[in-house]
């Protein structure tokens, strides 16, 4: 499964916030975020455009890091 690291939650609204920012990407479904490991997980086809993830983190208030197809 694809993850993403995720700075800047403090809380679970942050997780909340994060979540239905992903779930707005095309293709990324089964999000799992976690706030203990700052990152998140989900299911995503083998074509995912890893900007358009980082933009939704960002639009959200987040900070985008390093991610592993």
């Amino acid at each position: 499964m694809p993850k993403i690291q995720v700075s800047g939650m403090s809380c679970s609204h942050c997780v909340q916030s994060v979540t239905k920012a992903l779930a707005t990407v095309p293709g990324v479904t089964d999000i799992a975020v976690s706030l203990e490991r700052n990152e998140a997980i989900f299911q995503a086809p083998a074509n995912l455009d890893w900007e358009r993830v980082r933009a939704a983190i960002e639009a959200a208030g987040f900070q985008a890091g390093a991610h592993q197809p």
